[in-house]
Parts: structure tokens; sequence; C-alpha cells
């Protein structure tokens, strides 16, 4: 869950009026002022340029308690995702799920070893000085 009074506290920390906070986010003062207000929810782009934007780490701005898990991951392109479990059995699944993936992974792998592998064979066969 986003910390709405964090992101209020945080700007008025830095002496910044919602007016400013919004013109440094590209957004209309009304706008800026909704999400402080917890009338908005915004999205995980716009809820991490807030964060770049206060200099800080986005997970300062999500409420965690001992129910809640908010799982940080980076894809190849510097993206960061953000997942937010609000209870064991929605990161049950999660983990479930997960581990499918790291399954099916693994398989493919292997599959990608045994086609290498027959591949190589393949070229001894024809050419014994290629390998």
């Amino acid at each position: 869950m986003i910390a709405f009074d964090v992101i209020r506290e945080l700007r008025e920390e830095r002496h910044w009026s919602q007016e400013e906070m919004a013109e440094r986010l590209g957004m209309s003062k009304n706008g800026y002022a909704k999400i402080e207000r917890g009338e908005s929810n915004p999205n995980i782009e716009r809820l991490h340029q807030i964060a770049q934007t206060l200099g800080v780490d986005m997970i300062e701005l999500l409420r965690t308690n001992d129910k809640n898990v908010v799982v940080q991951t980076q894809n190849h392109n510097a993206n960061y995702h953000y997942n937010h479990y609000a209870n064991n059995e929605l990161l049950q699944a999660e983990i479930e799920r997960m581990n499918l993936i790291i399954a099916h992974q693994k398989e493919i792998i292997e599959q990608k070893d045994e086609q290498i592998h027959m591949l190589k064979s393949i070229i001894k066969k024809h050419d014994p000085s290629a390998i």
C-alpha cells in the first residue's frame, strides 16, 4: 500500500509546495494533491518518478507490516518492477508460480544442452577436426 503521508512528509522536508512538486513531476497541482490525499493511486511508473524526485528508494513510499511483502526486481533493461503481497496466501501463490517458472527454465536449459551435444556429435562425424 502506498504511504501517502510519507510522500507529503518528504515533500515538506524539502520545503516544496504541492505546486512545486507537481511541476517537478510534470503534472497538475490538483492531480498531485489527489495523490497526497490518497484519492488517486499512482501507477508504478509515477510512484518511481515521485521517489526519484524526492531522492528516495521507492520502497520507502510503500507501507508494509508483518503481513505484507514487497518485492523489487530489475529486468535487463534496468526497469524496476514492484509486487505487493498483502497476505500469506498471495505470497505462497507467487512463490509457487516462481518455482514453476524456474523448473520450466531448467527444462529448457537441459533441452538446449542436449541439442548442443547432438549438434557437436553431428559436426564431429562430418569433420572431426572442427571440434
